[in-house]
């Protein structure tokens, strides 16, 4: 359904009201952190007084990767927040220098904002979580535990650390790769034949699929499942609604430690089982770029590459390029703002991108 255009106008006043008020958060020399307030002394320029809107974060350029790897982290701490105690959770699964971003409240507003589009019947109230996933410094681990806390639940957690994960497959260990998956799901399985209040799972497409291949989710009483990854395809999707959930909720998602996550679209017949995801607005943006020219949007059902854009309080990162492609998909009725459609690994990138248990 088409949305109305005061819907729209409403959701980009909204965002560029919230720009404004970031740009004096983080460029006061009261509040803002020392890369900021170091980057806008060299550029010369002065944000607060230049930004006014959404679109005027074009004039900081494309935020460089690099700018997150190493220390001092604590250049990326506001002022305002230098007494709080201070989290840093790494991104993905790779090895080499990961990129950090600091978080203090972030990761539990995000999640609390995510818990208001999970239908209570089926990620019931009360009910215990089991979390297969990344753990170690990704966010992850604190983020699903607060999420299972804020519904009135225990979260249970298995380790599992990706980075061993892809090792094993560049070294071409496949069947040490396939035990150490045996590995993580014995450790699921132990924990929900123990626990009959786990009613609710988190895990990658990968995982779950692994998991389905030994236990039954209706058997073992799972009525919800909250499920992000780079392996999310439509073929997957449809197979895990069709053939793993037996009568459960599947939730998708698509999110990052630099982002937050953007819950999907419920799907609907015409979607073709099509993963359609919007952004945490005005938390993040996504937009979908031309590949050659990332500063410019590709026309609503194109594809292109991601491009994010994060704005809390406690982090700002303008016009990040992100390692994935996707078609770009028009706002609808719930999420008045532009989301992304079947989003899958940059197909440009010269290198094979191994995502292991992703």
């Amino acid at each position: 359904m088409p949305v109305a255009a005061p819907e729209l106008e409403k959701a980009r006043k909204t965002l560029d009201e919230w720009v404004r008020e970031l740009m004096q958060w983080h460029f006061s020399p009261d509040t803002g952190c020392p890369f900021w307030l170091d980057w806008a002394a060299k550029a010369g320029w002065d944000p607060r007084q230049e930004v006014k809107a959404y679109t005027d974060l074009d004039k900081f350029g494309g935020f460089q990767d690099e700018w997150l790897r190493g220390g001092p982290v604590r250049r990326w701490v506001p002022k305002a927040y230098k007494d709080k105690p201070i989290y840093t959770f790494e991104t993905g699964g790779s090895t080499g220098v990961p990129k950090s971003r600091i978080n203090i409240d972030d990761f539990r507003i995000d999640y609390e904002m995510f818990s208001q589009t999970l239908p209570d019947d089926k990620f019931p109230k009360g009910a215990d979580w089991l979390m297969v996933g990344p753990s170690g410094p990704r966010r992850l681990r604190l983020a699903i535990e607060h999420l299972a806390q804020h519904r009135g639940g225990i979260c249970f957690m298995v380790d599992l650390d990706p980075r061993w994960v892809i090792k094993l497959i560049k070294m071409g260990e496949m069947e040490m790769m396939e035990l150490y998956k045996r590995h993580v799901i014995d450790q699921a399985l132990t924990l929900l034949k123990a626990h009959d209040g786990i009613k609710c799972l988190f895990t990658t497409p990968k995982l779950l699929e692994a998991l389905c291949e030994r236990i039954s989710l209706k058997k073992a009483g799972i009525t919800g499942v909250f499920c992000g990854g780079t392996e999310m395809t439509p073929q997957f999707h449809r197979f895990a609604v069709e053939e793993l959930m037996e009568g459960a909720h599947f939730a998708p998602t698509y999110g990052n430690t630099l982002m937050g996550l953007g819950p999907s679209k419920p799907p609907t017949k015409d979607d073709n089982w099509a993963v359609i995801y919007y952004p945490p607005a005005p938390r993040a943006m996504i937009e979908v770029v031309d590949a050659d020219d990332p500063t410019r949007l590709v026309a609503y059902g194109q594809t292109g590459r991601v491009r994010l854009t994060t704005l809390t309080k406690e982090f700002l990162m303008p016009r990040f390029l992100e390692r994935d492609e996707c078609e770009r998909e028009a706002p609808c009725e719930q999420y008045p703002w532009d989301g992304v459609r079947n989003v899958r690994p940059f197909s440009r990138f010269q290198r094979a991108v191994v995502e292991g248990v992703y």
